[in-house]
């Protein structure tokens, strides 16, 4: 292991990147710009209804703003998501119906999938108990998706296929705007009206374009990543075509209600504030990624993405190898975040998850990944998953003390 003093930044590789991610910022802000000029975005939009939530002007025009941002037909934003899981399992129960087969093409799903899809849990209302059948295309010995065995993978009943964007827990190259593409061409290929819907969580504006500009037919994803841009206090978004929004709010509803109820209990403001910084913050996370690759890499760690290469999502995975360093990296995170940094990350287990989990994330939102958080699940190889942040300079403090604790495990083994 190379000590901190034998290494030492290339600021000149760093700045080309910076200056790279700053250029597409302005790409993916200047998009969100037309959005809301287009539908004339003004102070009124940020008034909210009470009760049923109709003719909620605001939440409606936020919705078109949204699609035009995602490059889709139609969007709803919704308060009443409590997180990016939810909002997927409203999309797979909105529009999978019994009989029908739900394909995952990208390996195996993040955890919190597991119980919705019903590979684990018992009897809580999973697709596996309303009929639904579940199959995964393994990824191939290096990590990527098995491109000859999709060729042939969609069977007659295989409505949906299951596209996640995001590494999750895995060791995996996040999916690319290009590799999302060349999916739904192979499965339409195969199919054409198999539905294509991505787990877009994490990815938002890492590039100029998202998986509903290159074919997909639906997505969805959490406010308090990346497309909250730091100060959406909860919710999530679909995005998509219009009758698969439609029947994926049936299912955060109730049939015949859809997305016309639902009061934005004044979150209207935030919502709008959010995606307006959302590329910025975005861009900041990537920053951080960068530096944290750069890093790591050079003291001996295996970094995913690597060192140098084009970020996919907004996490950078670090393999640390013992769960004495994953535990001391986030407690090291812990202690240099603005909230809560006098508390202490203990390994226990969380709701959704299979494997405890060690956690941290000072954060001003509860669980918001879009600000500095670090987390992994104690198991081998003892991997910790670092995302967000709003500003690079701020990964770079947590990074100092993180590599010191790290460090000082590592002199006393």
């Amino acid at each position: 292991m190379k000590s901190p003093d034998n290494f030492q930044l290339s600021e000149v590789a760093l700045s080309q990147i910076f200056w790279e991610i700053d250029i597409q910022v302005k790409t993916n802000l200047s998009r969100v710009l037309a959005a809301m000029r287009e539908h004339k975005v003004g102070s009124h939009h940020f008034a909210s209804v009470s009760g049923y939530g109709h003719d909620d002007s605001g939440r409606d025009v936020l919705d078109h703003v949204f699609a035009d941002v995602m490059q889709a037909e139609a969007a709803a934003v919704r308060v009443q998501f409590v997180s990016g899981t939810h909002a997927i399992a409203c999309a797979l129960y909105g529009v999978l119906r019994p009989q029908d087969e739900l394909l995952a093409v990208a390996g195996s799903p993040y955890d919190t999938l597991e119980e919705v899809i019903g590979l684990r849990g018992d009897r809580q209302g999973s697709l596996k108990d309303f009929g639904i059948s579940y199959r995964e295309l393994p990824l191939t010995i290096n990590g990527s998706v098995d491109w000859e065995s999709l060729k042939s993978a969609i069977h007659s009943h295989t409505r949906m296929v299951l596209i996640q964007r995001s590494c999750g827990y895995s060791w995996r190259r996040s999916l690319t705007i290009a590799d999302i593409e060349r999916i739904v061409r192979i499965v339409k290929q195969q199919n054409p009206d198999t539905i294509c819907f991505v787990d877009n969580c994490y990815g938002e504006f890492v590039e100029e374009r998202e998986p509903t500009a290159v074919g997909a037919d639906l997505m969805a994803g959490s406010l308090i990543k990346n497309p909250g841009g730091t100060i959406a206090t909860t919710g999530g978004y679909l995005a998509g075509r219009a009758e698969w929004v439609e029947q994926a709010l049936c299912r955060l509803t109730a049939p015949g209600i859809g997305g016309s109820g639902g009061s934005s209990l004044n979150q209207n403001r935030l919502f709008f504030q959010g995606l307006f910084l959302a590329p910025q913050m975005v861009g900041e996370a990537m920053k951080g990624n960068a530096l944290l690759a750069h890093t790591l890499s050079q003291l001996g760690y295996p970094v995913n993405p690597p060192a140098g290469d084009r970020q996919r999502d907004v996490i950078q995975a670090i393999k640390l190898g013992s769960s004495e360093k994953l535990i001391a990296f986030c407690k090291a995170v812990q202690q240099n975040s603005p909230i809560d940094s006098y508390v202490e990350p203990i390994p226990a287990g969380m709701p959704g998850y299979e494997s405890e989990l060690v956690m941290a994330g000072g954060t001003f939102i509860d669980g918001s990944t879009s600000e500095l958080s670090a987390d992994g699940p104690l198991r081998e190889p003892y991997i910790v998953y670092c995302q967000g942040g709003t500003h690079w300079t701020h990964v770079a403090i947590a990074l100092d003390a993180a590599v010191e604790a790290i460090n000082l495990i590592h002199e006393n083994v």
